[in-house]
């Protein structure tokens, strides 16, 4: 469910989605093509204001992901947008998906200045920075200077940034709710006639992976996922699903439980030992990091988190076929809904200049197109209005990971896209329920030191269990107890306390 590692894995799987790879090109003036693409750039620049009146300022931006060669070349183009529309230039500064928490937690000790940064609630502890002032408040700021951007946005995805009422990161349009599925690799779907259609559980998949053990070489791996796997279960997890505390996803009183000590997990950690026992996952899943599956073609099945079309991506990233089946329908949580986003630090020296650029690079078509494909013509070429082709270019020297940007409803297709690929995004928005806790923030201050300290017992124990490389008769209550000398019943009576009190203030 609301996962950190895996969902980084699946928005790296949102930007293959987004086509990522590109090419070789030039001779373009980007500034000519620029009132054809700016549909709602008009509109952008109405919450600016004068920008005649305003000063020159260079915007100073991180952003995740690994560096690109032809990052300045492009960022020339975009400040010659820029400069014209709100007077401003910018400056990225780009770090690679591990190394960016711990890079932006240096900047923020130092002091350093800077204007706006890439957060998520899956990186540099979003709501940590926001309750300790690192990032600025944003209410008045989007009022005033962004409009525009509120009212493309469900308003589900602004309510998923806010702490006591507060909005403190700029959501990218993307997909809202959550979803899990099975992935498989089709080439073996096919050759043994499967049906997928209704693989939901362990239980479901279990004898496909019986086949696939007992006929295919033993370097095909049946199940192929690393440490960071954990069966599905029905909880909202209030604090992520790396801490066993959670809500019942039907659940009507708002009641927290101890996952570790509910018939969900034992049935799931006694299924999942009896399919590690029997071979179909990697023996040293419980140490592994990441897994090359997907590369290397050689595996059955895995899970991912999904979004519409996103077959396609995945199968476009791999070179072979990829299907899924739904292990259940989406949910909107507070941490999916806060996925991908963009701050403005309080150490900003024009947080309005910020929320304006903000502003455009989620409501103008050409700037946010230009930001993630590059140059027209060097980075990619256009097939139509609307639909692009990449260029070599964009896999050597531009290949950005699109869902960081901004909203990515504004982004070109690719010709093995669907038409109505983004209206299909706006239907599965629609369709995502809420769940029971979507909203509520956690304040951990009371119990800091307790979730600290359960923290590590989750990476002590956790992975073994979930991953099914012990036996959980014997290691789930040794995990038990040392949750419960850490203090895992104080935090829950903490959140508990902290939830009935929001739950008294939506009635």
């Amino acid at each position: 469910m609301k996962t950190k590692k895996s969902l980084t894995l699946a928005l790296v799987g949102t930007m293959l989605l987004s086509g990522l790879l590109a090419g070789c090109g030039s001779n373009i003036n980007t500034n000519a093509n620029a009132p054809k693409e700016t549909n709602n750039s008009a509109a952008a620049g109405n919450s600016a204001g004068n920008t005649s009146e305003l000063k020159p300022y260079e915007l100073k931006m991180y952003l995740i992901g690994g560096p690109q060669k032809d990052l300045d070349l492009v960022l020339k183009e975009v400040n010659k947008y820029t400069q014209e529309k709100i007077n401003a230039t910018l400056n990225v500064t780009m770090f690679d998906w591990g190394d960016y928490d711990k890079k932006m937690q240096v900047i923020t000790a130092s002091g350093e200045p800077y204007d706006i940064a890439f957060t998520s609630s899956w990186t540099n502890d979003f709501r940590r920075n926001a309750a300790n002032g690192t990032f600025l408040g944003l209410n008045d700021l989007l009022d005033k200077y962004g409009k525009e951007t509120k009212e493309v946005l469900d308003p589900r995805f602004l309510e998923g940034t806010k702490i006591k009422g507060e909005i403190y990161g700029v959501p990218v349009n993307k997909e809202l709710g959550q979803q899990w599925v099975w992935r498989f690799n089709k080439k073996y779907v096919d050759k043994y006639k499967m049906d997928i259609s209704n693989i939901r559980t362990l239980d479901d998949l279990e004898p496909l992976l019986k086949t696939i053990k007992e006929n295919e070489p033993s370097d095909i791996t049946p199940l192929a996922v690393p440490k960071g796997f954990k069966p599905f279960m029905p909880f909202d997890y209030v604090l992520g699903d790396e801490l066993p505390i959670g809500v019942y996803m039907d659940s009507k009183d708002g009641k927290v439980v101890n996952i570790l000590e509910t018939p969900e997990l034992a049935t799931s950690l006694d299924t999942m030992h009896r399919l590690y026992t029997a071979g179909y996952l990697r023996p040293d899943v419980a140490t592994l990091e990441g897994i090359d599956n997907i590369k290397t073609g050689k595996w059955f099945a895995d899970r991912e988190i999904t979004q519409p079309y996103a077959e396609k991506g995945w199968s476009r990233s791999a070179g072979y076929e990829i299907v899924t089946s739904p292990m259940h329908e989406p949910y909107v949580y507070t941490q999916s809904a806060a996925g991908s986003m963009h701050a403005i630090s309080v150490t900003s020296g024009d947080p309005e200049r910020a929320m304006m650029f903000l502003n455009l690079l989620n409501t103008d078509k050409y700037l946010r197109n230009l930001l993630n494909y590059g140059i027209e013509g060097t980075h990619y070429k256009k097939i139509s209005d609307n639909v692009i082709e990449d260029l070599p270019a964009m896999q050597d020297s531009y290949a950005m990971p699109g869902f960081t940007l901004g909203n990515m409803l504004l982004t070109y297709l690719h010709a093995d896209d669907p038409a109505d690929k983004w209206d299909a995004f706006k239907k599965f928005n629609d369709s995502s329920k809420e769940a029971p806790t979507f909203g509520f923030a956690f304040d951990p201050t009371p119990v800091k030191t307790e979730v600290a300290a359960i923290n590590n017992v989750t990476k002590e124990f956790m992975p073994a269990l979930y991953t099914g490389s012990v036996d959980p008769k014997t290691y789930l209550p040794k995990a038990t107890k040392k949750f419960k000398e850490a203090g895992l019943d104080k935090v829950i009576a903490e959140v508990q306390k902290q939830l009935d009190e929001w739950n008294q203030t939506k009635k």
